[in-house]
């Protein structure tokens, strides 16, 4: 089991729990509901990819790869990018910000970071490694 991996994923997804705590409590009654929807989001990607990367963490022991390290890493950069960016979307827009064009330039390359994660995944199932 890759430790970095899975301690990175336990913080990730405490997180995760916080953050939808505060959507579900306090985000309702500052923003719209098109807002809590962005950061919502935001909170059920990180969710589904902390998963992603405790499965990576767990399959680095059996499938020792340099494909898995860059599927957890992949994953890790697109929480970052992905949901970082529409936390802060959701921030600007609560603070009627002018700058909202610049948090969503880094979703989609967040999304692909993701889409990266995945097939990354894939491959080091997938492929044997030259011994």
């Amino acid at each position: 089991m890759n430790r970095n991996f899975l301690s990175v994923a336990a913080l990730l997804g405490a997180l995760s729990v916080i953050l939808g705590a505060f959507a579900a409590h306090k985000l309702r009654a500052i923003a719209d509901a098109h807002t809590v929807e962005i950061f919502e989001t935001g909170v059920r990607y990180q969710f589904y990819h902390t998963f992603a990367l405790f499965i990576v963490a767990f399959l680095a022991e059996k499938i020792n790869n340099k494909w898995m390290i860059w599927a957890g890493n992949c994953f890790i950069t697109g929480i970052i990018l992905f949901c970082g960016s529409l936390y802060a979307l959701t921030a600007l827009r609560i603070a009627e910000s002018t700058h909202l064009k610049v948090a969503g330039v880094a979703t989609p390359i967040g999304g692909l970071f993701f889409i990266l994660g995945w097939i990354f995944l894939y491959i080091g199932i997938t492929r044997k490694e030259k011994p």
